[in-house]
């Protein structure tokens, strides 16, 4: 069987029975690993990467959530990787002459690697998450948070 390799999203429909495969691949896996096998009997032992993914995509599934597949190869465009962190084509290179993220450049277009980017969107989600965090400290510690305007905010005209 021949498939292409392409972006798929996949919908919810048995959430109760993905609950189930979820629960059973979230249990501690021997140390023979997972092993699948087909009607006629053929065995395969699957790797960690694919337990981790079934994994993933049972819980989103059982959770209610669609999941989106989407192969990607381990080096990208700057086209790619700008889709992949959410932003404009532009804002990604200004990353790359900044010196955030490392590119290679084989010819006339650069390159970026996978693991890069990620470890980028990894970075920048701690460095959000610290900043809201200090934000909320600040918040309570100025007793804000208790703080209840009388009147309702307005716009100054």
């Amino acid at each position: 069987m021949t498939e292409t390799l392409s972006e798929r999203t996949l919908l919810p429909e048995h959430p109760d029975q993905l609950a189930e495969v979820h629960r059973f691949l979230a249990a501690p896996i021997s140390l023979d690993g997972a092993v699948l096998r087909s009607a006629e009997g053929e065995a395969v032992t699957l790797p960690p990467e694919i337990l981790e993914a079934l994994r993933l995509v049972a819980l989103a599934l059982s959770e209610g959530k669609a999941v989106t597949v989407a192969p990607l190869h381990t080096t990208l465009t700057t086209q790619e990787a700008a889709e992949l962190l959410g932003m404009s084509r532009p804002t990604f290179v200004k990353l790359l002459d900044a010196g955030e993220i490392p590119f290679t450049r084989p010819g006339r277009h650069r390159r970026v690697r996978l693991t890069d980017v990620l470890a980028f969107r990894e970075y920048r989600r701690a460095e959000r998450s610290a900043g809201l965090s200090e934000l909320t400290r600040i918040s309570e510690d100025l007793d804000l948070y208790d703080d209840i305007p009388s009147e309702p905010l307005r716009r100054h005209e």
